[in-house]
């Protein structure tokens, strides 16, 4: 079944290769991104080619998730042109890489506000649509580090996706009983096919981080990338996330799986989320809530 889909972060990486898979699959794709007419014309520029050689329907559209105005205005904007959204994809992020001490606060609060505070305005503008509705889906993209292994120097990333986690997991039992359904994303480690190391972020104390790079974690950030890399197949395609999100999101509603995972690396954080979505499970089976862990059939 056809469906509308708005994407955030869709100008790299996951967001972009969910965007041209889910078209392909006869999907009217909302590919959105910040600084259309900006930094990302040219990604614009892409959207629009592929769409047009491909002859599916994939548009890009301006939402900066830091903005909650701009969050509205592109949401109403779908609304306006479609008359529904079906399925909301929160995939835009940032990482960083370096000591944990030498981040200042403030990076800490900027890289939650792009990972989390990002789809607090998103649901807050297409909510209500969906509630409306009494239909949808939520499909975060988390990762593979909220519970499997995590490598040092990648402590504010690792807890702004933890963060992001958690809300997903309690958004998806308060939006149950309004038919909305939730699954979340969850992927390891890919080195190729996105941009989160090549555009990762450093710490903005330099004083601090050459203390490490002088003391006893002298090129330690380059020993793990290459460690990271190492356990990372050289098979390991991004594009097994798009694919895994076709599927999803092709599955009929009330039957699609609360999280899916897609890491090549194989970290554990499978296992460790079997432990802790049953333990969360089992609690809400205790306290009479049991009707949360479906969507209600509206």
């Amino acid at each position: 079944m056809k469906q509308v889909i708005v994407i955030t972060g869709a100008s790299s990486g996951f967001g972009r290769l969910s965007a041209n898979a889910l078209a392909n699959a006869g999907h009217t794709v909302y590919a959105s991104m910040r600084d259309t007419t900006g930094r990302n014309a040219a990604q614009v520029a892409d959207v629009e080619k592929y769409a047009r050689d491909h002859k599916i329907d994939l548009r890009a559209i301006e939402l900066d998730v830091g903005s909650q105005a701009s969050a509205d205005a592109a949401i109403a904007e779908i609304i306006a042109e479609q008359g529904r959204i079906d399925v909301v994809m929160h995939n835009a992020g940032h990482m960083v890489f370096g000591p944990a001490e030498a981040f200042t606060p403030e990076q800490l609060a900027e890289l939650y506000d792009v990972n989390v505070l990002s789809t607090q305005r998103v649901n807050r503008a297409v909510l209500p649509q969906l509630r409306k509705q009494g239909r949808g889906l939520l499909l975060w993209v988390s990762s593979s580090s909220s519970a499997g292994g995590t490598p040092p120097y990648l402590a504010p990333y690792f807890a702004a996706k933890a963060g992001m986690d958690a809300m997903a997991v309690v958004y998806a039992r308060e939006l149950s009983r309004w038919g909305i359904e939730t699954s979340i994303v969850v992927p390891g480690a890919f080195t190729g096919g996105t941009n989160h190391f090549a555009h990762a972020g450093s710490p903005a104390d330099k004083a601090r981080m050459s203390e490490y790079e002088a003391g006893p974690y002298a090129g330690f950030g380059e020993q793990i990338q290459k460690a990271f890399a190492a356990i990372v197949p050289p098979d390991a395609d991004a594009s097994l996330v798009a694919d895994a999100i076709v599927e999803i999101i092709d599955t009929p509603f009330g039957k699609r799986p609360f999280r899916v995972h897609v890491d090549p690396s194989q970290d554990g954080a499978d296992v460790a989320f079997a432990v802790i979505d049953r333990v969360r499970n089992e609690m809400l089976h205790r306290v009479g809530f049991s009707d949360l862990l479906k969507p209600r059939m509206n």
